[in-house]
């Protein structure tokens, strides 16, 4: 059986690392199997900051990857860091807007080439979309699907530190002609989708429902079954801390905890990209430094060990308008390794997922009071060797990645 090209156009792809490279690179592992032959059409790795080698043994032998430069200012070194970083902040939609622009006329010969029938775009960065209207405007028989892991002009990060009224007027037109041009759109959640519809009009059979997931694969050969608890009860939390992420609230509840001897034999390791300095001194003025690890960035496969030699992982996401609508993407690897999550969330689609899913204990992340009464569970437990769960499995393995990429192939297959 011949397979279908389809172009993934992802600015962010490996070898760049962080979380939003994920769900591509998961697809395009997995769509081999369901009729699809994945192009990739990225960026070259230029000066990216973040870099991850390891997820590169997820593409499959074979596939072709047509990378272009990246254009990107806030990645411009010597005397013109600092205007590059400068002009990143007023580029509209986002600093890949000169990457989308100038890597029209390359994308438009792949697909010519490639003889791509479907062209799939993903964001952020929100450019990427718009290099895929540009092509559905020169190539209107090509199909073209959007795929939003986050919301765009209603993204809660956007909500709490508004554009002025001009860009913003400028990206509700630009999310409008994206949304309204596909053949089809994809979001990350329910309630992501219901915003969309209902922002822009639209109807529900334009949208479709792909959330995020867990590739079983990354955990082969790993020991998924704790034998023996840690020395210390030992919290981990792995993923970004900024905007409405902040353990402000987390560290407090230790805090009290610690003074009130209700929590004495701890340690959290924090296991992301961060400025250590500002995190270390956040950490020392709640009087923890003993009890905390600042690890930073590691690749994927490193962080999945790390998760797995826990005790407990942590969830943190901030609440605030639109905070309702998406998982935080990190939810669902923990979900497969088998440990408890202290899951520190507004109310909405996670936290909702985290007691459906009876993967962890749910805290409000307003509440100190509520952190602290979770926290002394999960240490008495601990205290007392009964740290065990019973998750959902079926509701887990729905989230797998293959199954996810299945129900993609499907939205392909639609069109």
């Amino acid at each position: 059986m011949s397979l279908k090209k389809v172009l993934i156009i992802a600015n962010q792809f490996p070898p760049m690392g962080g979380s939003g490279v994920q769900r591509s690179v998961k697809f395009v592992k997995h769509l081999r199997a369901f009729g699809y032959e994945p192009v990739v059409f990225t960026r070259d790795i230029g000066n990216m900051p973040l870099k991850d080698e390891t997820l590169l043994k997820d593409i499959p032998e074979g596939v072709k990857i047509y990378r272009t430069r990246p254009y990107e200012a806030p990645e411009a070194k010597g005397i013109f860091r600092i205007p590059g970083k400068a002009l990143g902040k007023v580029m509209i939609p986002d600093t890949a807007i000169l990457w989308a622009s100038i890597s029209k006329k390359k994308a438009i010969e792949v697909i010519k080439s490639e003889n791509i029938e479907i062209i799939y775009t993903t964001s952020a960065p929100y450019s990427d979309h718009l290099l895929g209207a540009y092509i559905k405007d020169k190539m209107p028989n090509i199909k073209w699907v959007a795929d939003f892991r986050d919301e765009w002009t209603n993204n809660p990060y956007t909500l709490d530190n508004p554009y002025n009224p001009l860009r913003t007027k400028i990206e509700k037109d630009m999310e409008r002609k994206v949304v309204t041009k596909a053949d089809m759109c994809i979001t990350n959640t329910p309630v992501m989708k219901r915003n969309f519809v209902t922002n822009n009009s639209l109807t529900n059979d334009s949208f479709v429902v792909i959330p995020n997931g867990y590739d079983i694969d990354d955990f082969k050969d790993m020991e998924t079954d704790k034998k023996e608890a840690n020395e210390k009860l030992t919290f981990v939390y792995t993923g970004a801390l900024y905007g409405r992420r902040k353990p402000d609230n987390f560290f407090k509840a230790l805090q009290e905890l610690k003074e009130e001897s209700a929590l004495d034999n701890f340690k959290v390791k924090l296991i992301g990209n961060y400025h250590k300095d500002k995190l270390q001194a956040q950490i020392d003025s709640y009087g923890l430094k003993e009890n905390f690890e600042i690890v930073g960035y590691l690749p994927h496969n490193e962080c999945i060990k790390e998760q797995l030699a826990s005790d407990i992982l942590v969830l943190i996401e901030g609440g605030g308008r639109g905070s309702d609508a998406f998982y935080t993407g990190k939810i669902f690897e923990y979900m497969n390794t088998g440990r408890p999550v202290l899951a520190i969330l507004p109310k909405g689609a996670a936290a909702d997922l985290v007691r459906e899913s009876a993967i962890g204990e749910v805290a409000d992340t307003d509440s100190v009071e509520q952190i602290k009464e979770k926290t002394k569970e999960y240490y008495e437990k601990w205290l007392r060797g009964e740290l065990t769960f019973k998750p959902n499995r079926k509701v887990i393995e729905s989230f797998e990645r293959k199954k996810l990429t299945e129900r993609l192939a499907k939205v392909f297959d639609s069109l």
